[in-house]
């Protein structure tokens, strides 16, 4: 189990001071933002079902900054954006709120397999979290993020340093950082209430070619390269994070 429940980005004035070298210059860009950007525009929708289903768009990264020698851990999670839960209106194609947010699904976190993993392995190549699978079974033992459906959530992404000197932990707060991204939050579903986002999947998802027509509409976006692996763990996680468009900075 990870606890990093302390904050990752410190009130300014302690800046300076907050973050170790090795995670102090950790800058991520975020890949294929135009095509998350185009999904953000219409309403981001990702399927949750109970044997487990992958995103598309895969979230994925290029990570520069780190330290070449020093070692780093990867990870991921997912936090609601707000505390309602929400329907679809067909008749006017917008999403509303039906209520308050369901009880909070168990807290989870992947972490990439290759972690851990020196800084020049980490930035030589995009990081693809390309198996991580979204569930709504509470009850899952897989491994995989617990979401509510209807609800509203942020994907969070997180770099932290392996720290080999001795009583390391008493430092923890300084060896990691986490980021976000705003055009990656979605609307976890069961089934998609929105066409156009149905037609935008089909259309920029190599995989989803068989359900494409004779007369596609056109996406120019780019698709997806081929990706690492992922695995799961559990952790406590309730820090604030930064946040980018383009590229983040995890201030110290």
């Amino acid at each position: 189990i990870c606890d990093l429940s302390l904050p990752c980005c410190a009130d300014e004035g302690s800046l300076s001071s907050t973050k170790c070298p090795q995670i102090s210059g950790v800058r991520v860009q975020l890949e294929m933002q135009a095509l998350w950007q185009q999904f953000d525009q219409l309403g981001t929708e990702m399927i949750v079902t109970k044997a487990g289903r992958r995103m598309f768009p895969t979230f994925q990264v290029r990570i520069s900054g780190m330290d070449p020698s020093a070692e780093y851990v990867l990870l991921m999670d997912f936090i609601p954006v707000d505390s309602k839960r929400y329907r679809y209106a067909f008749h006017s194609s917008s999403w509303l709120v039906a209520g308050r947010a369901d009880v909070a699904a168990p807290s989870r976190m992947h972490f990439h397999p290759d972690s851990p993993a020196r800084g020049a392995q980490w930035m030589k190549q995009t990081v693809s979290f390309d198996s991580l699978k979204l569930t709504n079974n509470l009850l899952d033992d897989n491994g995989h993020m617990i979401l509510n459906s209807m609800h509203r959530y942020q994907p969070r992404f997180h770099v932290v340093y392996v720290d080999p000197a001795p009583n390391s932990h008493l430092n923890a707060y300084k060896n990691f950082c986490s980021f976000s991204f705003p055009e990656t939050r979605f609307m976890a579903v069961t089934a998609y209430q929105n066409h156009r986002i149905t037609q935008l999947k089909i259309a920029s998802n190599p995989f989803a070619k068989g359900f494409r027509t004779t007369d596609p509409q056109a996406c120019t976006c780019p698709l997806p390269p081929s990706p690492l692996l992922l695995g799961p763990c559990r952790v406590i996680m309730r820090q604030p994070v930064c946040q980018g468009s383009k590229e983040a900075k995890c201030f110290e």
